[in-house]
């Protein structure tokens, strides 16, 4: 009884070593090219990553020699600004190194010696917990975009434009033309009765001459 309990431990624990085993990756870092200075800049680096998945318990082999190169893990704004005053751990000097993944996240290692990592000698990783699951993000989504009904324009009513209408010519009401008479002249009248008086003086007194 005792010895079919050993074989069943030993079983389980070499069928834990295997599933350790697939699930770990072994990552040399650049391949070929190894930690150095490469010659495409940055670049050379973050083209190798973005072809490669990283999970936790994967680990990374950087290839240097030791005392010209090193390897350190950094924040992302100092990873930015290569700025070592504030590390993640120890640095490492000796090489070659191998880093086991432990924490899922996005990882940032630099070489802290001269102007390597200006030079573009750092490399940025994405580490997801389990094997096809998706790094968790550093950064909240932005919300979507608001959108805004815009009620349709009302076109402004057109004037309507009456045609002028012709003023009616004035009716010239001229006043007629009147005949001024000539004004009275007692003097004149005075004239013709003193003349009718004496002709009818002289009728008078040739009448008594036949009656006499």
């Amino acid at each position: 009884m005792a010895r079919l309990m050993s074989m069943a431990v030993i079983v389980v624990v070499l069928a834990a070593m295997l599933h350790y085993s697939a699930a770990q990756t072994v990552h040399v870092v650049g391949d070929n090219t190894g930690w150095t200075v490469p010659q495409g800049g940055a670049a050379t680096y973050t083209s190798w990553a973005s072809g490669r998945q990283f999970v936790v318990g994967d680990t990374l082999v950087f290839n240097f020699a030791t005392n010209v190169h090193d390897v350190a893990e950094l924040s992302k704004e100092s990873f930015d600004a290569c700025d070592f005053s504030s590390t993640i751990g120890n640095i490492i000097t000796t090489g070659p190194t191998n880093i086991t993944l432990a924490t899922a996240g996005n990882h940032y290692y630099v070489c802290t010696i001269g102007s390597h990592c200006t030079s573009g000698q750092k490399l940025a990783i994405s580490v997801s917990a389990t094997p096809g699951a998706s790094p968790p993000s550093s950064s909240t989504a932005p919300p979507p975009p608001t959108t805004t009904n815009t009620p349709p324009s009302t076109p402004s009513p057109t004037a309507e434009v009456c045609p002028p209408t012709a003023a009616p010519s004035p009716k010239m009401n001229a006043p007629s033309p009147t005949t001024a008479t000539p004004p009275f002249s007692q003097g004149g009248d005075s004239s013709s009765s003193t003349v009718f008086a004496s002709v009818f003086v002289s009728l008078v007194s040739l009448v008594m001459s036949f009656f006499l």
